[in-house]
C-alpha cells in the first residue's frame, strides 16, 4: 500500500515535489472557467507531482505604498475551484486560506465542513489592515474542529535576513499546530541557507524534530515579472536583478538560476538531513512561462533523484 502524502508529512519525510496555481478570476464566465481547469488538469497530470497546491491571493497592496505592477483581481475561491472545477484530477490538493477574509463563525464553519484535509492558512500582508480574524484565532478555530486536517504555514525566508528570527516563528507555529510550511518565492540562496541553518540548529538544541520545508520556485518571464517580485518583497539579490534586467532572454536566464537553487538548497538539507520539498509555481498565462515551469518541475525531480 502507497503511503499517503499526509502520512509523509506527518513522518517529517523528505523530497516533496508540489506544483501551484492560482485558481481563475472571479470574473471569468463558466465555459471558460472550465476550459481553463481542462488544461490545468491535463498538465497537472503529466507532471507526476505529489500535491496541487491552490493559491487564496489577497489585495496585498496594504504592506506596499508603491503602485501595484499587476491590478489585483478576485480570483475563484481556491476551494470552491477545486471541488467544482478539479474533482477529476485524482491528486491531494492543498488549499490555501487567507484567514483574514472571514469573521470567526465564518472560518469555524469552513473548518468544520471542509473537504480538503491539507490546508495552508495565510495571515494578513500587513499589521496595518484591518483584519476579521488573525492567524493565531485560525489555527485555534482549527484545532478545536478540525483535527483531521494537517495545517501549513507559510515561511519567508527573507525576513531571516532582516530581523534573524524567521526559525523561531517556525516553532512557534509548530506549536500552533502546523506541520509543514511552503516557503514564498526564493531567488536569494543565502538567506534561505541562513535561515535553513538556524533552524537546524536550534532543533538540536532545544530536541525538537524538523518538520518539512517546501520552497517556492517561480520563473520570472518578464521585466514587469521582476519589478512585481520586487513589490511583492522577494529578495532577489542586487546582481541577480541586473542580471535578469539586462539578459537577452530573462525566462531562461531565471529558470536556470531556480534549477541552480534548488540543487544548493538539496545539498544542504540532505547534508543535515533537514526534511524538504519544493513547490514550483505556475501563476503566470503567457504560454512561454507554462512551459517554463513544466520544464523547472522536471529538472527538480531529477534533483531530487525521483
Amino acid at each position: 500500500m502507497s503511503i499517503s502524502l499526509k502520512q509523509r508529512i506527518l513522518s517529517c519525510e523528505s523530497g516533496y515535489l508540489f506544483y501551484g496555481l492560482t485558481p481563475p478570476k472571479a470574473a471569468t464566465g463558466e465555459e471558460r472557467v472550465r476550459e481553463i481547469a481542462d488544461k490545468q488538469m491535463a498538465r497537472v497530470r503529466s507532471l507526476n507531482v505529489d500535491a496541487l497546491i491552490l493559491y487564496d491571493l489577497q489585495d496585498e497592496s496594504s504592506r506596499n505604498a508603491n503602485p501595484r505592477p499587476f491590478p489585483f483581481s478576485e480570483t475563484l475561491k481556491p476551494d470552491v475551484y477545486s471541488r467544482n472545477y478539479l474533482a477529476d484530477l485524482q491528486l491531494p490538493k492543498i488549499i490555501y486560506k487567507s484567514v483574514g477574509k472571514y469573521s470567526a463563525g465564518e472560518f469555524a464553519n469552513w473548518v468544520r465542513t471542509a473537504d480538503n484535509d491539507l490546508s495552508v492558512f495565510v495571515g494578513s500582508p500587513s499589521k496595518t489592515q484591518a483584519d476579521s480574524l488573525t492567524l493565531r484565532d485560525a489555527y485555534q478555530i482549527k484545532n478545536e474542529q478540525n483535527t483531521n486536517m494537517v495545517l501549513g504555514g507559510v515561511t519567508i525566508p527573507e525576513r531571516h535576513h532582516l530581523k534573524g528570527d524567521e526559525h523561531l516563528r517556525l516553532f512557534s507555529k509548530i506549536d500552533s499546530g502546523c506541520r509543514f510550511f511552503v516557503s514564498q518565492c526564493v531567488y536569494s540562496v543565502n538567506q534561505t541557507l541562513d535561515f535553513l541553518s538556524d533552524y537546524y540548529y536550534t532543533a538540536i538544541e532545544l530536541q525538537r524534530p524538523l518538520v518539512p520545508v517546501i520552497f517556492t520556485l517561480t520563473p520570472c518571464g518578464s521585466t514587469k515579472s521582476l519589478e512585481f517580485l520586487d513589490w511583492l518583497g522577494i529578495d532577489v539579490p542586487h546582481w541577480l536583478h541586473n542580471d535578469l534586467l539586462h539578459s537577452e532572454n530573462i525566462l531562461r536566464q531565471s529558470v536556470d538560476v531556480c534549477r541552480q537553487t534548488a540543487a544548493e538548497i538539496i545539498d544542504f538539507c540532505r547534508g543535515k538531513h533537514i526534511p524538504m520539498g519544493f513547490n514550483i509555481e505556475s501563476v503566470a498565462i503567457r504560454k512561454e512561462e507554462i512551459e517554463a515551469s513544466v520544464e523547472l518541475v522536471n529538472d527538480v525531480r531529477v534533483l531530487l533523484n525521483r
